[in-house]
């Protein structure tokens, strides 16, 4: 019997995708459940698990843009599972030699040894004319070389004559490399893939029709680094997860968010749409590019519950099996350039979303305290928004009430 394999559904507005790459070879074995290939739409990129065992054949190659549902491949379920063998001893190696003689030399009827065929290489030895003295008429080692000592005509090309030196011959197996790859310089050229060519969109789309404004704030880590540190091994042993920088400015964000809705908005046409929940995007950084999962009704997570789906949302992400669903929707995100080494940073709107917020770099700098000069570590934080429903005002304050939080962050637990 043999089953289809299809293109999956990714997504209710998704019509069609690239098979990116088979995961298992054209006629080869496959169980249930093990990864069949790869499939990357505009919004994501992911693994495909297979249904059924059986002995797998690919109709669609690599690369090729398919619609949702066409067959892909098919599975012989009737085939059986390749019996496990003890894998056998290796064979003695047998030194390589050229199969292509050189000019005026013949391999012979074939009754002989890679050494003999070596040697009549080297010498130019037509070995077609040579007789051998070995069991069945085979042209022994000692046979070549008596040929080659005896120089006749039959058996070896004349010696050049010795006032006469003979013309170089031009190397014509190893053409001369050009310039540019003997000075090291090189491009290469590859197409963006489906999912960075959406991203690209999306990104020139954001600048282009939104009024996107960036204000900036700093904040004291001292105390979030101090509680993390009090509480850490706690924290795991209670939880089986680490407590993050991330929880926090979560956290800050759902009380932020809740004193300036409109941070949390939308605009639709004419309308401003403002949810009475908070789904908060989380960015992550994976070779495909960004990927922003959203935890949904953050309001009513716990500290615990935010690290633990960050963390498995990560690793989905990364190992491409994250789902179309869990990077849908959205009314605010967190991105954190820190992580690489940033500094300062204008994150880009996520739409149509209104709002983003982006951490950075935790640097020990002297700054006052009580009129005192002290070193403090000290981040800088940037929320970006669509100017056209938020004002300056309210983005001002949202960000110190970031601040508020992150330097108190009792006022979390006290929820003051």
């Amino acid at each position: 019997m043999s089953y289809q394999v299809k293109y999956p559904s990714v997504g209710e507005s998704i019509v069609e995708g690239v098979l990116s790459k088979w995961l298992k070879a054209d006629g080869s074995y496959v169980q249930v459940d093990e990864p069949l290939f790869e499939v990357e739409t505009d919004k994501i990129s992911q693994e495909i698990v297979a249904l059924v065992a059986g002995v797998l054949k690919v109709l669609v190659p690599e690369g090729e843009t398919v619609k949702i549902g066409a067959v892909i491949g098919e599975i012989d379920t009737t085939a059986a599972a390749p019996a496990t063998q003890s894998p056998a001893p290796p064979a003695e190696p047998i030194p390589a030699v050229d199969a292509s003689p050189a000019a005026g030399v013949t391999a012979g009827s074939g009754k002989t040894s890679p050494s003999v065929r070596r040697l009549a290489s080297e010498n130019q030895l037509d070995l077609s004319q040579v007789e051998g003295s070995g069991p069945g008429g085979r042209i022994t080692k000692g046979d070549a070389q008596s040929a080659i000592a005896s120089k006749t005509p039959a058996t070896s090309q004349p010696a050049p004559a010795a006032s006469k030196p003979p013309a170089p011959v031009p190397d014509t197996a190893k053409p001369a490399a050009a310039p540019a790859a003997a000075s090291g310089r090189s491009e290469e050229r590859q197409p963006m893939s489906r999912l960075r060519r959406r991203i690209a969109e999306r990104l020139v789309s954001v600048t282009q029709t939104t009024a996107m404004l960036t204000t900036f704030n700093e904040m004291d880590m001292s105390r979030v680094i101090a509680l993390r540190k009090q509480y850490k091994q706690a924290f795991i042993e209670r939880h089986g997860v680490k407590l993050g920088f991330m929880s926090f400015f979560v956290k800050a964000a759902v009380r932020a968010l809740q004193d300036f809705p409109l941070i949390n908005s939308r605009l639709e046409d004419d309308l401003v749409v403002s949810p009475n929940y908070i789904d908060i995007g989380i960015a992550v950084g994976t070779d495909r590019g960004l990927m922003v999962p959203v935890l949904r009704d953050v309001q009513a997570m716990s500290f615990a519950d935010v690290e633990s789906s960050i963390v498995s949302y990560a690793r989905k992400a990364r190992e491409r099996k994250i789902q179309l669903s869990e990077l849908t929707g959205g009314t605010f995100t967190v991105t954190n350039g820190g992580t690489y080494g940033s500094l300062m940073s204008t994150p880009i709107l996520n739409p149509p979303q209104s709002g983003i917020l982006g951490m950075h770099k935790i640097e020990p700098r002297p700054v006052a305290i009580e009129g005192k000069v002290e070193i403090r570590p000290m981040m800088y934080v940037a929320l970006s928004y669509d100017h056209r429903i938020v004002d300056g005002k309210e983005a001002v304050g949202f960000l110190v009430t970031i601040k508020n939080c992150v330097e108190n962050p009792e006022r979390l637990l006290l929820e003051v």
